[in-house]
């Protein structure tokens, strides 16, 4: 029984093969073709066309980032200034993350320099 299983598993895994093969063959024909469905000459005129839509300008595209990779920022001088400018926000009823912005620093920052102040309150 074990062994029938196994050849009905390698006769798909053959099938699949010959499936995707077919299938690769079809897309390149497609792709070959594609120019003349929207109406262009030649390859080389409906690739200049499509960098023109992107906006490339024939300008080599920058790689995408990977996801969850953001940009690093660079780190926020503190200075008394901004400590003095946290505490008459912070008295003025503003949210952490509104100061942060407003200031230009990051949330861990705001709530490090309330901290530091005194003005984070105790918990229970």
């Amino acid at each position: 029984m074990v062994t029938k299983q196994i050849k009905e598993l390698e006769a798909t895994k053959a099938k699949i093969v010959t499936l995707e093969k077919s299938i690769a063959r079809r897309i390149k024909r497609e792709l070959s073709s594609l120019h003349r469905n929207y109406g262009f000459a030649s390859l080389g005129e409906f690739v200049k066309a499509l960098k023109g839509a992107s906006g490339s300008n024939g300008r080599k595209a920058k790689p995408a980032k990977a996801a969850g990779k953001a940009k690093r920022r660079k780190r926020a001088v503190i200075t008394e200034d901004t400590r003095a400018s946290v505490k008459k926000l912070v008295e003025a009823g503003k949210t952490g993350s509104q100061i942060a912005k407003s200031l230009g620093i990051s949330l861990p920052s705001v709530q490090n320099i309330k901290k530091t102040l005194g003005l984070v309150k105790a918990r229970a």
